[in-house]
């Protein structure tokens, strides 16, 4: 199992810089790249890191995208190295958005190559995932034509270096740059071998680069087909809930069913707050949730490869958030009110409603096409009113990142916690430290007559027989070093799952904690109360309880896919809890895999707190959930079934039913 993250950073790359005053390309600074190398720094994270050095990519390399009869893309990027100031100002007016240096066309090879050297990396198994902070950007750059501050695309030449060189079949990139990519779409979009997701700033075409392809209808050419998803934000100021609406409702049930073989992200934090360009509002912990999702997929081959971010301390933070969940380290809470917008929401729904004859896991949804976006009167007001100077919203600019700086201070300083000496803990109770993990650690059992104490003083109610307090001592030492921060997560085995669920729960409220989220796989025979809201269960099972809600019978393949993504993690983002409690008892419907990548996803929630409580002679299952707690990556889940209509409309009558309660399950602007 390959380990460890890469991390390519060369100072080379910042010698490219603009040498004369352009408004429009004035944002892209060398700082861009030193800054948020100081900041991994600072947080220690560069020598938790591999590395891994920078070379130049070669000219085949390059190639291998921006190739025409005449080369004279290259030809011209070559040329420049010897020019004057002059030349290089007159070259660069041939392009949008664009400026040349005499070192460009070499930062530009060294950007190249840093990609192709984390592709290596990863897919050699050197390592198991990293991150590239690489000068230019590339996602703009076209066949034959710089464009946005791009002149080769260094996504798109990574993924085609790993078809290449490794044979690979299926890649996904995720763009979370806030401007569309349109030279990647161009690329690709008619290779269904390469799955393309891209949101962006669109503002019904207003936002540059202001093309009708940038739009949700956009879906791909010919063979490739499906394979182009294009979410359009129509309006600024979007935040962490609309980002993960579109991961729940869109981009996760895509990427399962193409099930790729290397996850490739054009990471750009211009969609985070505080940027000029994106003008969006997502919080810096937002990218450690959406690359946890990522490392999910791929059997957790994932390298992101640096794209834009103009706000430094913005960038810096998120790029180290981004560092830090590749590292394995628990995802930090996420803040702000769970609840998408009505315009993100309505660009979700067009763009499901767009790819539905593409694909499998859409063909039951009730998906159709809105015209009357709510956004269209506000784009009126906008044409209409006084468009400001470009003094003043200069100004405006530079108070507000002020603003922002002295915001993420504070933010980060609030979101951020020390982590656990201990990642994942069990007991030797059950002889279970034999066949578990060398990374679990054992834990030193509960006295009995202290469990009998606890029992007596405030389960008694609960626990009538005498043979079940060795287990629950087990369930006590682990759960309260987790409820005390000294281990991140923790597993146990029990004769009576329901029984040590219903005490943990108990247990951990009685704690302090006043949200618990208990998954149940299986029969749950006894049902703690609810009522007061300090605890949200879900049931996975056959029967029906009177309970909160019921989940499917038989949910594997694509059933699982609907339940999991289309109901269960956005309503447990909508909870936020504080403690994940999975269980596993009787009579489960779910397989192994299924129930483990259950467990990974969900470890996104409460700073990745996760008690896992299991039947003790599912020995096979006990095994496969502790290497993901202790951090290895999700087993492959085997060939995608196809949904079936009865399972989709009963997760749909889920969500109508909840969705005003728990917002992260609105994907249909009809609400």
């Amino acid at each position: 199992m390959a380990s460890g993250t890469a991390l390519i950073y060369d100072e080379e790359m910042t010698t490219h810089k603009l040498l004369w005053s352009d408004p429009i390309c004035d944002i892209e600074v060398p700082e861009r790249l030193s800054s948020s190398y100081e900041q991994l720094r600072s947080y220690h994270l560069v020598e938790r890191c591999v590395h891994v050095p920078a070379r130049e990519g070669s000219e085949e390399e390059i190639l291998l995208v921006h190739r025409s009869e005449t080369l004279e893309h290259l030809e011209v990027a070559k040329s420049t190295q010897t020019m004057n100031e002059e030349e290089l100002k007159r070259v660069s007016e041939n392009y949008d958005a664009f400026f040349f240096h005499p070192s460009t066309y070499h930062c530009a090879r060294l950007a190249v190559g840093a990609a192709l050297e984390l592709v290596d990396a990863v897919m050699s198994g050197k390592v198991r995932n990293g991150m590239a902070l690489v000068r230019p950007p590339g996602h703009h750059s076209q066949r034959n034509a710089a464009n946005g501050f791009c002149l080769f695309n260094n996504v798109a030449i990574a993924a085609e270096y790993a078809k290449l060189k490794y044979g690979l079949q299926r890649i996904l990139i995720v763009d979370w740059d806030v401007h569309h990519g349109q030279g990647t779409q161009y690329i690709f979009e008619e290779d269904p071998s390469v799955l393309y997701f891209s949101w962006h700033r669109y503002e019904h075409q207003e936002f540059w680069p202001s093309l009708k392809e940038s739009d949700y209808d956009a879906v791909g050419l010919g063979k490739g087909k499906g394979f182009n998803i294009n979410l359009p934000w129509n309006k600024v100021g979007m935040g962490n809930s609309d980002y993960l609406a579109a991961f729940f409702h869109v981009l996760l049930p895509m990427a399962f069913e193409f099930d790729p073989e290397l996850v490739i992200v054009s990471s750009g934090y211009d969609s985070g707050i505080g940027d000029p360009e994106g003008q969006m509002n997502a919080t810096p912990e937002v990218f450690a949730h959406l690359t946890h999702f990522l490392m999910q997929l791929a059997n957790g081959k994932l390298c992101v490869i640096l794209e834009g971010g103009y706000h430094l301390k913005s960038l810096g933070e998120s790029v180290c958030m981004t560092v830090k969940t590749l590292l394995g380290d628990p995802v930090p809470q996420i803040t702000g009110e769970m609840a998408p917008c009505l315009s993100a929401v309505e660009s979700i729904q067009n763009v499901r409603a767009a790819h539905k004859p593409y694909w499998k896991w859409l063909a039951y949804e009730d998906t159709s096409f809105l015209q009357d976006l709510s956004t269209k009167s506000a784009l009126l007001k906008k044409a209409n009113s006084n468009p400001s100077t470009e003094d003043e919203s200069k100004i405006t600019n530079s108070n507000n990142t002020v603003k922002v700086e002295r915001f993420l201070e504070l933010h980060m300083k609030n979101i951020l916690f020390p982590v656990p000496p201990i990642k994942t803990a069990t007991t030797g109770s059950t002889g279970s430290e034999h066949f578990l993990p060398e990374h679990v650690q054992v834990v030193k059992e509960m006295d009995e007559t202290e469990i009998k104490a606890l029992v007596s003083g405030f389960y008694a109610d609960l626990v009538k027989e005498d043979k079940t307090l060795l287990s629950l001592g087990s369930m006590f030492v682990i759960l309260d070093k987790i409820l005390k921060k000294e281990v991140c997560n923790g597993i146990t085995a029990s004769p009576t799952t329901a029984l040590s669920a219903a005490v943990a729960l108990r247990h951990s409220v009685r704690f302090g904690f006043q949200r618990v989220l208990c998954v149940f796989v299986g029969d749950m025979q006894m049902i703690p109360n609810t009522e007061d809201g300090k605890m949200l269960i879900i049931n996975i099972c056959e029967k029906e309880h009177n309970l909160l809600l019921l989940l499917l019978k038989d949910a594997e393949g694509n059933d699982f896919f609907s339940a999991v993504l289309g109901f269960i993690l956005p309503v447990a983002y909508s909870y936020q809890p504080n403690l994940t409690v999975i269980a596993v008892g009787p009579n489960r419907n779910l397989g192994i895999s299924g129930i483990s990548l259950l467990v990974a996803l969900l470890q996104g929630l409460a700073e990745s707190r996760v008690f896992a409580v299991i039947e003790d002679t599912e020995i096979s299952l006990m095994q496969s959930v502790a290497r993901v707690l202790a951090g290895a990556s999700t087993p492959p889940f085997g060939s995608y079934a196809p949904p079936t209509q009865e399972k989709v409309n009963k997760i749909k009558a889920l969500r109508d039913q909840f969705q005003q309660e728990w917002k992260m399950l609105q994907c249909s602007g009809k609400l």
